[in-house]
């Protein structure tokens, strides 16, 4: 019972589609503006950099604060990571937004910063250099969330963080199916700061 109201929790956090509602603050509903995604860099580039800034630490908290509060009262990784899990899937596919939702980054995030912050280092680092050369914001999060996985295997880890990790990863990069093409297409947008 303890178990499955933690995951309905964490699940019910993830779901608050942070971009979406500081989006109408401004009078914009972002699914029908630029990429129409809920993330961070469309808000970045539809609304302005202040509220792209925000819609990323509110969808990466969305991660972070049910795992951390789970660590520190003392739950297991395994369970830990089930949070994480249900947070991002929130996120991703939110009961508020009929289960559509974000692609995930931000939040994963949260979850790997709660569950693994030295791993964290090694994909940031991944997706600094890959942006700053290319300056593909979706290319730097597919391949950083591709990454992941790895790290975390060749970390301590219980089976359960590392398949999280890998369901997390491939629900990542499926989402970015779109950006994908466009990138295979060289039609892809460019960030620029």
């Amino acid at each position: 019972m303890t178990t499955a109201l933690w995951i309905a929790g964490a699940y019910l956090l993830g779901s608050i589609p942070t971009g979406l509602l500081l989006g109408k603050l401004y009078g914009i509903d972002v699914r029908s503006e630029g990429s129409g995604n809920i993330g961070a860099t469309n808000l970045y580039r539809t609304v302005g950099r202040k509220v792209g800034i925000w819609t990323l630490l509110g969808d990466c908290l969305k991660g972070f604060l049910p795992v951390m509060l789970a660590w520190q009262l003392g739950l297991s990784e395994p369970l830990q990571a089930a949070v994480g899990l249900a947070a991002f899937c929130g996120h991703v596919f939110s009961i508020f937004l009929l289960f559509k939702g974000g692609k995930g980054v931000a939040t994963a995030l949260g979850v790997y910063l709660a569950l693994a912050p030295l791993a964290v280092a090694g994909a940031l680092l991944v997706f600094i250099l890959l942006v700053a050369v290319w300056r593909y914001i979706s290319l730097g999060s597919i391949v950083a969330a591709a990454v992941m996985p790895l790290i975390i295997f060749f970390r301590p880890h219980s089976n359960e963080l590392l398949i999280a990790t890998a369901l997390i990863s491939v629900i990542v990069i499926a989402k970015h199916h779109a950006n994908i093409r466009r990138l295979l297409a060289g039609t892809e947008s460019k960030f620029k700061a």
